[in-house]
């Protein structure tokens, strides 16, 4: 149960990463070049990145506080 929650979380947080690369590359793109394609704003892919940051930090309260992990008691 832990392995699984622990390759969800680093699999969100790759998908997190991806979403924020696809913002940056429709950024810079040049507005001509998506002129035959499906053309998603950047908010689009700024917002999933925010909803799957929020979903991380809800996974992380709740496997912590059911005690699935647990936090660093000495962090040095």
């Amino acid at each position: 149960m832990t392995l699984l929650l622990k390759l969800t979380l680093v699999v969100m947080l790759f998908f997190i990463i991806f979403n924020l690369a696809r913002a940056l590359f429709n950024m810079v793109r040049e507005p001509s070049s998506a002129e035959g394609k499906n053309k998603r704003p950047m908010s689009h892919y700024l917002g999933r990145r925010l909803l799957f940051s929020a979903l991380v930090v809800v996974l992380l309260i709740v496997a912590l506080s059911s005690g699935l992990i647990e936090p660093n008691s000495r962090p040095y």
